[in-house]
C-alpha cells in the first residue's frame, strides 16, 4: 500500500511519496535513524510535486485554514492532480499521511482520500521538515528562513484579536506610574522643604500641602521683598487672605538665614519641577479614570477607578481577575500573610487590595470581615460582566446597582433594614441597561425622522397644491372616490356578519356536543344504579334459600 505524505510549509504545499516501507516494517526506531541521514532518508521519501503559495496573503490565508482545520479550494486541487483517484464501492491503494487528523478528516469527508495521522507519519514528515531544502532544488539558501519569519509574523499579528479601547495593559501600566508618581512626588517635595526651610522655616507650619508649598516657594524667592502689596497675589495662591496675612508677617520676623541668588534660582527650578510632577500625576489620573470608564466601567463604580485599576493589576489581566473567585479576589494583595498565616496555623487575612474602599472604611470593627466578603462578591460580578458581556462600553447599570446592594448591606449590618433581593436588583439592572440601549438609539433616530417629515411635508404640500385645481374641476372624480368608499364599508360589514354567524354555529355545536355528554354520563350513571339493584337482590335471595 503505498503512502504519501502531505508537507505544508511557509513557501507552498509538498506532497512526498514513501518508497521501501516493507523493508523499514514501519518501525518508529528505524526510521528516527534514517531521519538525520539524508543519504538513507532521500532512498525512503522522494518529492512528488511541489505547488508554491502565490503571494504572502495567500500563504496566511492557508495557514489560518489549516490551523483551523478546513480543506482550502488550493490544497484540494493539489491533492486531486497529484494522487490517484479514489474509486467509488473499492479499498484505495494508497493513503495520505498528515500531521494533523482534524485537516485529515476533512480531506477524507470532501475527497474520499483514505488519511492517517501516527508516530510513523509525523516522523517521515519530521525528516522532511529537516531536509526540505535539500528535497526542493529551486529554494536558495535563507528563502524558507524568510518565508517562515514572514509568515509566523503575520499569522501571529492576525490571532491576537482585541479592541483598542477595551486594552487593560494600559491601565496596568498607568496605575504602576500612578504609585511611583506619588513616592517620588512625595520625597521631592520633602526635599523642597527641607531645603527652603533653611531660608523660611516658619512656611512648613502655616502649609501643609506640598504643591501649593512648592508655588509659594516660586513666587516668594526672597522672603526679604515680600510686602502687604503682595498678599493679594498670596490669597489667589493660598485661596485664603488670612493666611496670606499670616505668611507676610511671618516672613517679617522669620529665623531663617539668607540664600545666595543662585541658590534661590535652584531652590526656584527644583519647586518648578514639582509642580510640574504634580500636575502631570493629575493628568494621568484623569487618564485612568477615562480607561477604566471604557475597559471596566461598572467594577469603576462600583469599588472606584484607582483600586479596581489596582485589583485588575495585581491579577494580570481584566480576565485574570474576572476568573478568580470572590474568596481569591478578597484577599488579592495579602498573600504574605496568607502563607504566613497558613504556615503558623494563625488567622488568615479577612481583605487585601479591596481595604482601600471606603466600604469596609465605614463599617464597624466587627463587621468589616463580612463587608470584605461581600464586597469581593460583588466586584467578582461587575469583573465578569465588564470582561464577558457584549454590550456597549461605558454602561455602568450593574455596578450603580450592585453599589446600591453594598450600601443596603451596610445599613443592613448598622440598623437591621432588610436589603433587596438580589434576583430583583438584577432584574432592575437589566431593564435599565436595556433602557439606556433603546436612549442611545432613539437619540440617533430623531435627526433621520425630522428629515423624513421635512420632505414627507414638502411633498405632501406639492401635492395638495397639484389636486387643489382638480378638485375644483373634477367633481364627478370625488364622488366616485366617495362611492368606492361605500363600497368597501358594506363589504367589511358583510364579513363581520358573516364570522359572527360561524361562531354562534360553533358555539351551537359545542353546546350539542356538552348536552349529548351530559346524555350520556346520566345513561351511564342509570345503567349503573340498575346493575348495582339487581345485585343486591340476587344477595337477598340467597341469603333467603339458605
Amino acid at each position: 500500500m503505498a503512502l504519501f505524505l502531505l508537507y505544508e510549509s511557509a513557501s507552498g504545499y509538498a506532497l512526498f511519496e514513501a518508497h521501501g516501507l516493507d523493508e523499514i516494517g514501519q518501525n518508529t526506531e528505524a526510521v528516527r535513524n534514517s531521519v538525520s541521514d539524508l543519504n538513507r532518508f532521500g532512498k525512503v521519501v522522494k518529492l512528488r510535486s511541489f505547488n508554491p503559495f502565490t503571494s504572502a496573503l495567500d500563504a496566511l490565508t492557508q495557514c489560518n485554514a489549516i490551523s483551523e482545520g478546513l480543506l482550502t479550494d488550493e490544497l484540494r486541487t493539489v491533492l486531486e492532480t497529484n494522487l490517484p483517484k479514489v474509486k467509488e464501492g473499492k479499498k484505495s491503494k494508497f493513503s495520505l499521511g498528515v500531521v494533523d487528523p482534524k485537516i485529515g478528516n476533512q480531506i477524507s469527508e470532501l475527497t474520499k482520500i483514505p488519511c492517517q495521522s501516527n508516530e510513523f507519519v509525523l516522523e517521515l514528515i519530521r525528516g522532511v521538515r529537516l531536509h526540505f531544502d535539500k528535497f526542493v532544488g529551486d529554494l536558495k539558501s535563507g528563502d524558507l528562513e524568510k518565508a517562515q519569519l514572514g509568515l509566523g509574523h503575520s499569522y501571529s499579528r492576525a490571532k491576537v484579536k482585541f479592541n483598542v479601547n477595551r486594552v487593560d495593559n494600559m491601565v496596568i501600566q498607568a496605575i504602576f506610574l500612578l504609585d511611583t508618581l506619588d513616592k517620588d512626588i512625595n520625597s521631592f517635595s520633602m526635599r523642597v522643604r527641607e531645603w527652603y526651610s533653611w531660608h523660611f522655616p516658619e512656611l512648613v507650619k502655616i502649609v501643609n500641602d506640598n504643591y501649593l508649598y512648592a508655588k509659594l516657594t516660586k513666587f516668594i524667592q526672597d522672603k526679604s521683598k515680600l510686602t502687604e502689596d503682595s498678599i493679594s497675589d498670596l490669597t489667589d495662591i493660598v485661596g485664603d487672605e488670612d493666611k496670606a496675612k499670616e505668611i507676610v508677617d511671618a516672613a517679617k520676623s522669620s529665623m531663617g538665614q539668607d540664600l545666595s541668588p543662585v541658590d534661590l534660582i535652584n531652590v526656584q527650578q527644583f519647586a518648578q519641577r514639582v509642580m510640574d510632577l504634580s500636575e502631570y500625576r493629575r493628568k494621568l489620573y484623569d487618564y485612568l479614570v477615562t480607561k477604566m470608564s471604557d475597559i471596566a466601567p461598572n467594577l469603576a463604580s462600583l469599588i472606584g477607578e484607582v483600586v479596581g485599576a489596582r485589583l485588575i493589576s495585581h491579577a494580570g489581566s481584566l480576565t485574570n481577575l474576572a476568573k478568580c473567585p470572590s474568596s481569591t479576589l478578597q484577599i488579592l494583595g495579602a498573600e504574605k500573610a496568607l502563607f504566613r498565616a497558613l504556615k503558623t496555623k494563625g488567622n488568615t487575612p479577612k481583605y487585601g487590595l479591596i481595604f482601600h474602599s471606603s466600604f469596609i472604611g465605614r463599617a464597624s470593627a466587627k463587621n468589616k470581615g463580612r463587608m470584605a466578603r461581600y464586597l469581593a462578591n460583588k466586584c467578582s460580578i461587575a469583573s465578569r460582566i465588564d470582561c464577558f458581556s457584549e454590550r456597549e462600553t461605558g454602561s455602568t447599570a450593574f455596578g450603580e446597582k450592585l453599589r446600591e446592594q453594598v450600601e443596603e448591606r451596610l445599613e443592613f449590618y448598622d440598623k437591621g433594614v432588610a436589603p433587596r433581593k438580589n434576583i430583583d436588583v438584577m432584574r432592575s439592572a437589566i431593564e435599565s441597561a436595556d433602557n439606556k440601549d433603546t436612549e442611545m438609539e432613539t437619540e440617533e433616530v430623531p435627526l433621520e425622522a425630522s428629515s423624513k417629515k421635512t420632505k414627507k411635508k414638502q411633498k405632501d404640500g406639492d401635492d395638495k397644491a397639484v389636486e387643489k385645481p382638480t378638485e375644483n374641476t373634477n367633481g364627478d372624480a370625488s364622488e366616485d372616490h366617495k362611492s368606492e368608499k361605500k363600497k368597501k364599508k358594506k363589504e367589511k360589514r358583510k364579513l363581520d356578519e358573516e364570522v359572527e354567524l360561524d361562531d354562534q354555529v360553533v358555539d351551537d355545536d359545542a353546546k350539542k356536543k356538552k348536552k349529548k355528554k351530559d346524555k350520556k354520563v346520566d345513561n351511564e350513571e342509570v345503567l349503573e344504579a340498575a346493575v348495582e339493584t339487581k345485585k343486591k337482590k340476587k344477595k337477598s335471595k340467597t341469603k333467603d334459600a339458605e
